[in-house]
């Protein structure tokens, strides 16, 4: 099974339960060499399902010190397809390791 590390919206249960049918249960991790801002989303979809125009992203830093802390999931195939449809254009999926040694996928900054 896949796993994925949010550090955002899909931690909220309401956009679990409207994306993967359940509410996901995970652990509490870190990305190093990460910082995260704000970006502005436009999909009204999106923004009427997380109650925000404003979700946050990560783009790397090349700096270890820096950590974005989240919430590691074990998810099945499916839903990280899901997560696919319900992320928009400016992130884009990564495989990263994590501050617990694991490697998950991650939505980070497309630009």
């Amino acid at each position: 099974m896949p796993l994925l590390f949010s550090y955002g919206t899909l931690r909220d249960p309401a956009v679990q339960h409207a994306n993967f049918g359940r509410e996901l249960h995970g652990r509490d991790d870190a990305l190093p060499g990460f910082r995260m801002t704000l970006l502005e989303i436009t999909d009204p979809a999106v923004v009427a399902l997380s109650g925000t125009a404003h979700h946050p992203v990560v783009a790397p830093t090349g700096d270890p010190a820096d950590q974005v802390p989240g919430m590691v999931f074990d998810i099945t195939d499916s839903e990280l397809v899901a997560a696919d449809g319900y992320e928009v254009d400016d992130y884009r999926r990564q495989l990263l390791g994590l501050a617990s040694g694991v490697q998950a996928w991650v939505y980070v900054s497309a630009a």
